[in-house]
Formats: C-alpha cells, structure tokens, sequence
C-alpha cells in the first residue's frame, strides 16, 4: 500500500484568488495530508480581509509578511525561507507549492534535490519552467470547472467529441511513447505505470485538463488504443492495461 505523504502546503497569497482554496485544499488530500498549511501576505492590506473566514474553515494559519519596498515581492523569499526550515526540520515527504509565480521555480528544484515530492498548484497562466520543475502540477481552473458541473463523469456523445478535438497531436504522441516505454513484450503496459511516467515527462498533464474525470475514458476516447481489465489477486479491483493498436492488429 502506498504511504499517505506527510505534505506541508504553502500558498502564495499575494497569487492566489481565495475562491480556489476549498476545492484545492480537497485536491491536495487526495496526494496525502496537509500537516503544515500555511499563507504568506500583507495582511494589512484591505484587499486580503476576505480571506479570514476560508483560513479559519480549512485551518490555514496565516504568515504576516510586510511589503517593505514597493515593487518587489516580500512574500516569495519569508516563503522560501520558511520551506528550507521545514525541510531541515525532516518531518515532511513532500510540499504543495501553491503559486502562479516562476519565483519558486528553484525552491521546487531544491526540494526534489532533498527527494521531496513537489506538487505545483497555481492558475494556466503559470510559466512552464516553474510548472517543470514539479513532480505534479495542478491547474486551479480545472478544478473549478469541476465544481461548476462544466465537466462530469458521464458526458453525452456530443461533449465527448468536444473533448477529444482539445488533444493535440503531441499529447497523442506522449500517451503513446509512454505505453510504448512501459510495455512488456506482448505490448501491454500497466496504466498506472504509465500514468506515472506521463507525469513524469509533462508535469502539468491531467486528464481533466482535456474533459475527462480520469485516464482510462481519456485514452479510450481517443479510439488508437487496446484497453485490457484483468483480474487483480487479493484485490476487488481490476487492473487496467493498455497497448498500441498495430496496423495489424486495427479493424
């Protein structure tokens, strides 16, 4: 069974719109659990008041940084420096850096260099160096989008066209290449292995970026792919395998 991560969370509040925390507070449990939460701003600052109540309810605990010269950024390096002192402190498996700004793209590569587990939260607009620099990264627009009902399990015909026009050529060509990398000799390759080296190759690579709640209806969809259950021992669950569709063997 796979350890539950120990996880600390640090949200960049400066960056970060307050309607996203709940959902991503829920997004992080489901990677482990958040024992250090904590927020970096200027508290004093009028704009930040509405965010008393969502601390309050998801238990985040506030970090008071002043802005002490205009233009530049305090919150980054009291956030940076805090992070150093957790990791030191050994207590932690990973972090969840919640931040649209690529300020923290070396905090993320000095974190994985101590063999952290990074997960990167932040909006679309995030710069792609600091989205690489993560082991995962979420988009907050996503999970929105979910709470909205814009994406659900079970899409009619109509969405589920919708959804496959969004994947592109290259996402095609990294699904399979992965599947390719995992396979055994026969082809099939395990779909958790090759979710995982997925992620590994594009970070910021979800399912639910392109209209679909999870892999398998994702690689399904786009109708190149052998898909397998198997009978799993000592487990109520299948396996799912999946293998590259040869000139041979399409219909």
């Amino acid at each position: 069974m796979q350890k539950d991560l120990n996880l600390a969370v640090l949200i960049d509040g400066d960056n970060i719109p307050a309607k996203y925390i709940q959902l991503m507070m829920e997004e992080i449990a489901k990677y482990g659990t958040p024992s250090i939460k904590r927020i970096y701003g200027d508290w004093t600052k009028p704009h930040l008041s509405k965010w008393k109540k969502i601390l309050l309810d998801n238990a985040i605990q506030p970090i008071q940084q002043y802005s002490y010269t205009q233009g530049k950024n305090a919150t980054d390096s009291a956030m940076i420096i805090d992070a150093m002192d957790i990791l030191y402190g050994g207590k932690t498996d990973g972090f969840c850096l919640v931040s649209s700004d690529s300020d923290f793209t070396r905090l993320a590569t000095r974190l994985r260099e101590s063999s952290q587990k990074v997960i990167g939260i932040g909006e679309q607009k995030t710069p792609e160096p600091f989205i690489a620099a993560c082991d995962k990264f979420i988009y907050l627009e996503i999970l929105m989008e979910e709470e909205e009902g814009e994406q659900k399990r079970e899409s009619s015909p109509k969405q589920q066209k919708s959804a496959v026009q969004k994947i592109t050529p290259q996402v095609i060509k990294l699904v399979k290449t992965s599947i390719y990398d995992c396979a055994d000799d026969d082809g099939w390759a395990f779909l958790g292995d090759v979710g995982s080296l997925i992620n590994k190759k594009q970070p910021n690579f979800d399912p639910r970026n392109f209209g679909f709640y999870k892999l398998t209806p994702f690689i399904d969809a786009i109708g190149i792919f052998e898909i397998e259950q198997r009978e799993a021992p000592n487990s109520r669950f299948k396996h799912i395998y999946v293998r590259n569709r040869s000139k041979s063997r399409a219909k």
